[in-house]
């Protein structure tokens, strides 16, 4: 295990290297200048060939690259164009409110999914299993930009039981948003957890096991439903990955101020240093999580060895 762990951790040595210059080199292929968003439309040639060169822009492309690689192997991911602030200290601001949207779309997708998704696998082709299956393919087809609002325009304006944006009353505030993502979420674990439940109760270890006196019950929760859960687990390692960056839309939506929020004005105002450590952070994210998850195989299958 330990050594698995150590190279799995050596493997994100290119990855991150490779995230680093793809998210550079985007970055830079944008239209426009991020000193005339600085020094504003009417501003002075002069004045934004002086801004250009204290940001370092007036510097070769690939002189750029290599300062800023630089400064990330020392720690340092650089100062906001807009506000000259640290973006490490911007992220370590909005990264928490981001998280705690994914957490809890997750918990209400989990919530709601392993309950559909066991009764309908149990309950194949009954009336349970085709309103399950209906609520999967509604779940699937509800885009958040489309369905935030509704919710918007259902309980925060017509009822008021919810605010309609910010973060500044508690866990009122991160329902809406949290239903945006997490019903979306829970349509797509529902169908996989149906699909993959439903296979196992054909093996024939079930059935033998309920010949030789294991009730249903037990041989369902005990023995199928954790052999089902492998596939189900790579399902919401991805998304939760998907969370993080999905959250930009809906954080959009509801003015949440998280990371994905603040990606979207960075890019809008060409801030390149806070857009690239922004990208790195959630891409690490993502590569972390799915790291968690191949972990989690062999607490759930011990028969699978990690290699």
């Amino acid at each position: 295990m330990t050594q698995y762990i150590i190279r799995r951790l050596i493997q994100l040595i290119p990855i991150a290297f490779g995230i680093l210059t793809l998210v550079f080199s985007l970055i830079h292929l944008i239209p426009g200048d991020p000193a005339v968003q600085i020094a504003g439309e009417g501003a002075r040639p002069q004045d934004v060939i002086a801004i250009r060169k204290a940001l370092g822009l007036d510097q070769p492309l690939w002189t750029q690259y290599v300062n800023y690689l630089t400064h990330v192997l020392r720690g340092d991911l650089g100062k906001s164009f807009q506000t000259n602030e640290s973006v490490t200290v911007q992220i370590r601001q909005r990264y928490p409110a981001t998280i705690q949207l994914a957490l809890g779309a997750m918990l209400i997708a989990l919530l709601v999914a392993f309950p559909l998704g066991i009764i309908s696998a149990i309950y194949r082709n009954s009336w349970i299993d085709n309103l399950a299956r209906f609520f999967a393919l509604l779940g699937v087809s509800m885009p958040s930009f489309w369905f935030g609002p509704l919710l918007i325009i259902a309980f925060a304006i017509n009822h008021q039981w919810f605010p309609v944006s910010g973060r500044d009353e508690g866990l009122r505030s991160l329902v809406l948003p949290s239903l945006t993502m997490g019903l979306a979420l829970a349509a797509i674990l529902t169908r996989m957890i149906r699909t993959s439940l439903a296979d196992e109760l054909t093996q024939l270890y079930v059935t033998t096991a309920v010949a030789k006196g294991v009730t249903r019950g037990r041989a369902i929760f005990r023995h199928a439903l954790k052999n089902a859960l492998i596939p189900v687990i790579t399902v919401v390692a991805l998304q939760f990955g998907s969370l993080l960056t999905g959250a930009i839309i809906t954080e959009q939506i509801f003015s949440w101020p998280g990371l994905g929020r603040l990606l979207i004005q960075s890019i809008n105002t060409r801030d390149y240093p806070q857009v690239q450590a922004s990208i790195l952070v959630i891409a690490l994210t993502y590569i972390i999580v799915n790291f968690a998850s191949d972990l989690l195989y062999g607490v759930v299958d011990p028969r699978i060895k990690l290699e």
